[in-house]
């Protein structure tokens, strides 16, 4: 599986990815039921793109989706002062 240059940009490197699994926060989220039905039916789906815009809208599936990446990609921190 040969990628184009550009699409490397949107792949995340494995390190960042094990993140995920060391967080105290996505694991709360995880433990949502309905969080984790909306996973299932998304991992099984034919069409995950309509499926997706769909879930968007669902502030449950928003909050696992900033939650992951504020992990993956962490928000730079503004008006910090240098030591």
């Amino acid at each position: 599986d040969i990628l184009a240059e550009e699409d490397e940009q949107d792949r995340v490197p494995l390190q960042k990815l094990k993140l995920l699994g060391e967080s105290e926060e996505l694991r709360a989220l995880l433990q949502n039921p309905h969080l984790r039905q909306m996973l299932l039916t998304m991992d099984q789906a034919q069409d995950k793109s309509s499926l997706m815009r769909k879930f968007m809208q669902e502030p449950l599936f928003v909050e696992f989706a900033d939650c992951c990446l504020s992990i993956v990609e962490p928000p730079e921190k503004e008006n910090v002062l240098p030591e």
